[in-house]
């Protein structure tokens, strides 16, 4: 956690320059680089960074008190030994904004990873559905945890089908996290090396993100449905429940309301549902 973070900050859309996007942006933007892990914290595609002397949000490892569990996180897990998933992939579609969006900002992040279930890195990447400034926010990132997220200049929109794989090759010890949205035909594709990463999770997961302050009040994203769930885990490839796997429950901070809910798994195990129930935190 990081001291000064302001919840209220503005993130613009991305790919749009300050006089290009579609959004109410703030007027001034100081773009800076955060050093993490040898990563750096600049922006994809001209969209900027946390503003100067404010933390960045991050998409954090499993934050709970069980195993199924969490105050962070809602979908599927698995856990198993370390050095055993070398492959994640998964699709959804981006989940619209079910409710006019309020004054103070909220934030929902739709990912597929390896690590950060039991573990203190994560490689990750996804997209995101904010609401800022009473405006709804969408994006697509990537995230070397504890290094910072990255925004992609791939433009999104609701609805848009997403299909990302994170990979690791046994032979360069690198990770490659890619994504493709087919309803538009835009991709990207990184490579990218982490240090201490175990591999021993893989995750398909509705996530509110944490800031300074913590976990970050939940956007009312309605529903998200993860579909084409797989692994590869000790040269073994299936769908989530070709694994044992965790079926994970997000509740507030108090442990007394349910933020995020998924349902069981469809489809031969390739298919879920999350579905929102509350802000919190």
């Amino acid at each position: 956690m990081h001291a000064g973070f302001k919840r209220d900050f503005f993130l613009p859309a991305p790919g749009k320059t300050m006089g290009q996007s579609k959004h109410r942006l703030l007027t001034a933007f100081v773009v800076i680089a955060f050093v993490a892990s040898g990563l750096s914290a600049l922006a994809v595609g001209g969209a900027p960074a946390a503003p100067a002397g404010r933390s960045p949000i991050l998409h954090s490892p499993f934050f709970g008190t069980t195993t199924s569990t969490s105050h962070n996180w809602a979908g599927y897990a698995i856990k198993t030994k370390n050095g055993a998933v070398t492959d994640v992939k998964g699709s959804w579609n981006v989940p619209q904004i079910a409710a006019a969006c309020p004054s103070a900002a909220r934030y929902s992040a739709f990912w597929v990873g390896i690590d950060g279930d039991g573990s203190s890195t994560v490689e990750q990447t996804g997209t995101a559905t904010y609401c800022s400034g009473g405006s709804p926010v969408y994006f697509a990132w990537y995230e070397m945890y504890p290094g910072p997220y990255h925004t992609l200049s791939m433009t999104i929109s609701p609805t848009d089908v997403m299909h990302a794989e994170v990979k690791y090759s046994t032979t360069t010890h690198k990770f490659t996290l890619s994504m493709r949205d087919s309803s538009t035909g835009h991709s990207f594709s990184t490579i990218q090396s982490l240090s201490g990463a175990k591999r021993s999770s893989a995750e398909w997961i509705a996530e509110a993100p944490t800031g300074g302050s913590g976990v970050l009040p939940l956007t009312n994203f309605g529903w998200v449905t993860f579909n084409n769930a797989s692994a590869t885990i000790s040269g073994h490839t299936h769908s989530i429940s070709g694994f044992s796997n965790i079926e994970i429950t997000m509740w507030n901070l108090a442990n007394t309301k349910k933020m995020a809910v998924p349902n069981s798994l469809s489809n031969a195990g390739k298919t879920f549902k999350v579905t929102w129930k509350n802000s919190g935190p």
